[in-house]
């Protein structure tokens, strides 16, 4: 006998999302040094410890379980939010669950699979194949994007999520205020950017994001942050590109 469910007294939907995370990639256990860079972080960039969720990538670390705690008490002094951890044995698994931390597999395990892979899953939508950037007077994606990429043709709207989880996504429009575009390689945006921009979402270093008129609420290249109140004034409602150089962050104009 199956029981029909009444949608108007249903209290929660699940529903599929990618939402930006931060990672914080441990190469220490010890909660002292990692207090130590945390607070010279914290100098350079007070708007990022504003409750910032992060992911803890313990995949580096031998027995990170036995100073997980320790390492979230540190991160949550400085106002950031342990949220998951990634990677690890058994024991990180359960530690973290402990902890009221989620748990996600190490990097490759949770990449998704290639587009060849998932065609004919019953999926409508087809990528449309990234168009040279010339003829929009825009860069040529860098080298080290993936394919596969996707055009997006119109404003994306505030509350909007556009993204292109397998190469570059090209915005032909602008991106308002309370939107998000996310891409595994660049982000091209061919008007306005006022919402996030977060490229190289898989971690791709040579990704890069270029858009016409930069306003955006928040920059990110492979987990690496700008906010808006981060970024030079100057550079404001300028045409500019966003480069990872060094664990940072480089905006500069586009002529």
């Amino acid at each position: 006998m199956s029981l029909k469910v009444d949608r108007d007294s249903m209290a929660f939907t699940f529903k599929g999302g990618m939402l930006p995370m931060t990672v914080m990639e441990l190469t220490s256990a010890d909660p002292e040094r990692i207090r130590e860079q945390l607070a010279g972080k914290l100098s350079q960039s007070p708007a990022f410890f504003q409750h910032t969720p992060v992911v803890l990538n313990v995949e580096k670390l031998d027995e990170p379980h036995l100073a997980l705690e320790r390492i979230c008490a540190v991160c949550r002094a400085h106002k950031l939010l342990p949220v998951a951890v990634r990677g690890g044995p058994d024991p990180v698994k359960q530690s973290a669950w402990a902890l009221g931390l989620g748990w996600f597999p190490p990097q490759e395990a949770s990449r998704p699979r290639p587009l060849e892979s998932v065609a004919g899953d019953g999926d409508d939508e087809v990528a449309e194949p990234i168009a040279p950037a010339g003829e929009a007077e825009m860069p040529a994606p860098l080298p080290g994007t993936t394919a596969g990429g996707r055009i997006y043709r119109g404003t994306v709207r505030s509350g909007q999520q556009v993204t292109a989880p397998e190469g570059d996504l090209v915005v032909v429009g602008a991106v308002n205020a309370g939107a998000e575009v996310l891409a595994a390689g660049s982000v091209h945006v061919y008007g306005a950017l006022r919402g996030r921009a977060l490229a190289g979402i898989h971690g791709d270093a040579q990704a890069g994001i270029f858009c016409r008129e930069l306003h955006a609420e928040l920059l990110s290249v492979a987990g690496n942050y700008k906010r808006l109140e981060d970024i030079d004034p100057r550079l404001l409602g300028t045409t500019v590109q966003v480069r990872l150089s060094d664990d940072q962050l480089g905006i500069t104009p586009l002529a």
